[in-house]
């Protein structure tokens, strides 16, 4: 049923291995549904394009367990095959626990683990490493094989073949140096897929690739989708069932809409994000502050999603009309919610990479500029009644990000976050139509957050059209 591709740590070859198995998939005519263990949205992006098939996260500590089972079950049962991508190394979780770890989820789901092992300065070592990671646990590991990345030569090949044969366990297959292989990043992951120009070009190479040095008799069995359970709802049901019935919009019929930013520098967001959405009643629009949109047309509800803000601050400067729609939207009462990358948006300026300041919406009080990374699993326990939260309520997210805020007048304080490994602290802004933070949230694991958002929408007044809405803004000075 399915494996978990795994490594003793980032950069071994996961996604390149997840990415070879896909693309194959996809060329013989065969439907592979991915997942993606932990808080990621670029590996995501890169397995739903090479797919054909949105990739889902499954993440126990931002969604619980048995959203995992079931987003597993559900997606994964209605494909011809299915594989999951772990997280950084095999048992890496939060802190230093294997809790919420790739071998946590192997090992709560029953999925056998292919090992990624980097050998390119390996030879027989590299049976002390997998016995390693085939032995440690708990979680127990049940080790169906290894796939070595970067072998250089027959005779590398021979050795390692060898020594893996030493403790009985099998190749499953070797990724050779090509440079199809070689995937840019930068400093929040890889690139995008629409930043990747000859992606077309690479997913017939890594088709071949897979075709070429994978032992695929013994990988695609391994790749055996979960079986179908009967009775089961689907997981955005399941998630809504102890919450508000849908909104039903004004008048009787149709949805609220609300606006979504997506562009190049917004979109770091979960497919469930837009399906609770439309769930509960609202009709996610796209907008583009990159391309300087005016909000749609009646929109009841503005989302800021995270993303690349700051590699983009001289555009979105320019964007005089969204930025001015965001102003007035919040004056207005629409409400909105930004978290990370969507956060800076609303503040009043935001350097870029080299330290040069540009002109933000200015809905609140801060500059934002690089500085030291913030990563790492957070508590959140809110302090006041806002947008979408109530005092004493607990929420699980994800912070990641390298900018960091300046010039923060007092009075912002939307929740307490505790995490491993870092101060207590204030974090974030709330107000009747304002929820923005740099917390990240999976909303299926705390659907109470887009209900919220939808009644809230259901209230609002929709931003009329105005002069700045419908015509072009001149350039800024």
């Amino acid at each position: 049923m399915a494996c978990l591709i795994a490594a003793p740590s980032s950069g071994s070859g996961k996604t390149l291995l997840s990415l070879c198995l896909a693309a194959w998939a996809r060329r013989q005519g065969l439907q592979l549904q991915p997942f993606k263990v932990g808080p990621d949205y670029l590996d995501p992006q890169l397995l739903s394009q090479v797919s054909g098939h949105t990739c889902r996260n499954l993440d126990p500590l931002l969604c619980g367990p048995e959203w995992v089972e079931r987003c597993f079950h559900w997606h994964g049962s209605r494909a011809d095959l299915a594989l999951v991508e772990g997280v950084m190394g095999l048992f890496d979780g939060r802190g230093p626990s294997s809790e919420g770890s790739s071998a946590a989820v192997a090992a709560q789901l029953g999925l056998p683990v292919v090992l990624v092992v980097e050998a390119s300065r390996q030879a027989g070592s590299v049976a002390a490493l997998v016995r390693g990671f085939r032995d440690h646990g708990p979680p127990p590991v049940q080790l169906a094989g290894v796939v070595i990345n970067r072998v250089g030569s027959e005779r590398h090949h021979a050795l390692l073949a060898e020594a893996l044969a030493s403790i009985a366990v099998p190749l499953l297959g070797v990724l050779p140096h090509h440079p199809s292989l070689a995937l840019p990043s930068r400093h929040l992951g890889l690139l995008p897929p629409g930043e990747l120009h000859d992606l077309e070009q690479r997913q017939e190479q890594w088709s071949q690739l897979a075709a070429e040095h994978l032992d695929l008799e013994q990988l695609v069995p391994l790749l055996a989708p979960p079986p179908v359970q009967a009775g089961e709802i689907d997981p955005i049901h399941w998630c809504l069932r102890d919450q508000q019935p849908p909104l039903e919009a004004s008048g009787g019929s149709g949805s609220l809409p609300v606006a979504i930013a997506s562009d190049a520098a917004f979109h770091f967001r979960y497919p469930e994000a837009g399906e609770l959405l439309q769930a509960v009643g609202l009709e996610p629009l796209a907008w583009s502050p990159l391309a300087d949109e005016p909000l749609p047309a009646g929109c009841r509800a503005v989302l800021l999603p995270g993303g690349y803000p700051e590699l983009h601050a001289t555009r979105l400067a320019a964007s005089r009309r969204s930025l001015a729609d965001l102003a007035r939207a919040a004056a207005g009462g629409v409400p909105l919610v930004a978290e990370c990358g969507g956060l800076l948006l609303l503040g009043e300026q935001l350097a870029d990479g080299e330290g040069r300041l540009h002109r933000m919406a200015g809905v609140l009080p801060f500059q934002a500029r690089k500085g030291g990374l913030s990563l790492g699993y957070r508590q959140a326990t809110a302090r006041a009644a806002g947008l979408l939260v109530r005092p004493g309520e607990t929420f699980s997210g994800h912070e990641f990000h390298r900018w960091q805020l300046e010039s923060v007048a007092s009075g912002n304080g939307l929740w307490q976050l505790d995490g491993w490994g870092t101060a207590t602290r204030s974090e974030g802004w709330t107000a009747p139509n304002v929820h923005a933070s740099w917390l990240h949230l999976h909303w299926a694991g705390c659907p109470v957050i887009p209900s919220r958002l939808a009644a809230a929408a259901g209230r609002a007044v929709p931003l009329p059209m105005s002069a700045v809405s419908s015509a072009p803004m001149s350039p800024s000075p």
